[in-house]
């Protein structure tokens, strides 16, 4: 009975401890994910539906060997924006968020909605 609840309990907390799955989107044939390019996103995709902009304070840190480390105890303004995309009411809306010019986190959202100022919509997005 023991062995069983022990096997239970790890089996859970291994499921609780993986890594979550992060979300991408498809802008044509591209695919668009963590680490992309703020350029990049505008090219393939288009203008987004709404931006936010925002600053965040972080510490200054440089990476050496894939290793991050910080630098000094000041901290610094990192840009923050909140692109969303509308890709009309029979897709699901996704919005994108860039730290510094680079996609950070996508996310995925509701259906869309119809938006008369774009007109229609590209059945390739």
């Amino acid at each position: 009975m023991r062995i069983s609840v022990l096997i239970g309990l790890t089996v859970v907390a291994g499921a609780l401890a993986a890594p979550a799955h992060a979300d991408s989107m498809r802008c044509g044939s591209r695919l668009i994910r963590d680490g992309d390019a703020r350029a990049e996103v505008r090219a393939f995709c288009g203008e987004p539906a709404d931006v936010q902009t925002r600053t965040i304070l972080r510490r200054p840190t440089y990476t050496i060997g894939g290793r991050v480390f910080f630098s000094g105890d000041g901290l610094i303004e990192i840009p923050v924006e909140t692109w969303t995309y509308n890709f009309g009411p029979n897709k699901l809306m996704r919005r994108v968020r860039f730290i510094d010019g680079v996609v950070e986190q996508v996310e995925t959202l509701g259906y869309g909605y119809n938006d008369p100022q774009r007109g229609s919509y590209n059945a390739g997005n």
